[in-house]
């Protein structure tokens, strides 16, 4: 593969805007005033700078939050490795758009844009234990897709998936990435019995033999391994840190998107907070390898965006708290004495 194909990405990674700290210290500044003790609300106030560095505003806001789950099929499917066959992700793209699944009721509780980008459904990816999962020039396209994807005002930026076999390619990734078996990287997804379990593991194997030598960049990882919504996830982080939109990155599968990144260059998912750790076993053993931790850890693995919209609400409501308590001054308590 060439690494042309890819220059305008890693550059784009490499070359991402910085948090800005003046409107951290603003939200600090009034953090400090609020009616409570100094960091007793812990993570929550951490939201709100977070929200305000990446955004690049004093007072951060929460007006057009969106969920973009991307959807896709994997010829890996073709060896047993799932519970449901790949017809399923077609039919959920459907349930999520009518209002039934789990995200569109998350989204539809706590008003939260949703977007679903179908990518390419009748024409699943390579099968990796054969050949690539896809070619270095429909890969650099899926990317540059996930970049246009994220258009508009959107102030925060929750991303999902959804794909029969995809926490199949997306251990492969791990394991590309850094190091390890299938064994190392597998776990149940749809809730495949240990012989299927087995099968995941084994095709991963198969998928690491056959490309080897031909992973010796992230993009090649990606374009070898993963999957078409790997990719886009890709491309909306890339474009959401050009933004100034934070994001919030879902599960097992989301996370490997981050992962390609942070291979490329390590800051370009300062922007990204990891919503929960999954209960697929790889999860929390890739995010020790990126040095990062889940925000919650509530057993999930459904993927389809769910964690992170639950991500969401804490913003929103951290975002809420930092606007509405009362200052010392306001409320006439008296503040702690030195």
């Amino acid at each position: 593969m060439s690494a042309k194909a890819y220059a305008d990405f890693q550059d784009l990674l490499m070359l991402g805007p910085e948090g800005d700290e003046a409107a951290v210290a603003a939200v600090r500044a009034r953090d400090a005033q609020l009616t409570k003790p100094a960091g007793s609300l812990g993570e929550m106030e951490r939201l709100v700078e977070f929200m305000a560095r990446w955004q690049g505003k004093a007072e951060p806001t929460f007006e057009d939050p969106m969920v973009a789950i991307f959807a896709a099929n994997h010829g890996v499917t073709d060896q047993g490795v799932s519970a449901f066959p790949r017809e399923v992700t077609k039919q959920m793209v459907n349930n999520f758009t009518k209002g039934g699944a789990a995200i569109s009721q998350i989204c539809a509780l706590h008003e939260i844009n949703l977007r679903v980008f179908e990518l390419a459904l009748d024409m699943p990816t390579g099968d990796i234990t054969i050949v690539p999962a896809m070619d270095e020039r429909t890969c650099a396209a899926t990317i540059a897709y996930g970049m246009e994807a994220i258009a508009g005002e959107v102030d925060l930026l929750c991303i999902g998936e959804m794909g029969i076999g995809n926490t199949t390619v997306a251990a492969a990734v791990y394991a590309g990435l850094f190091g390890g078996s299938g064994a190392d990287w597998v776990g149940r997804g749809t809730g495949v019995d240990d012989e299927g379990l087995a099968r995941k593991a084994n095709a991963v194997d198969r998928a690491l033999e056959r490309h080897a030598g031909r992973l010796n960049s992230p993009f090649e990882v990606l374009a070898h391994l993963g999957g078409r919504e790997i990719a886009a996830m890709l491309g909306a982080i890339i474009a959401a840190q050009h933004n100034r939109i934070p994001v919030i990155v879902d599960g097992f599968v989301a996370t490997s998107a981050a992962a390609i990144a942070q291979a490329v260059a390590p800051g370009s998912i300062d922007h990204c907070i990891f919503a929960h750790t999954s209960a697929e076993t790889g999860h929390k053993r890739a995010l020790e390898h990126m040095g990062k931790t889940g925000l919650l850890d509530l057993g999930m693995r459904l993927g389809e965006g769910s964690g992170a919209a639950l991500g969401a609400v804490l913003c929103k409501t951290a975002l809420h708290l930092h606007k509405n308590m009362a200052t010392f001054a306001e409320a006439a308590v008296d503040e702690k004495l030195d």
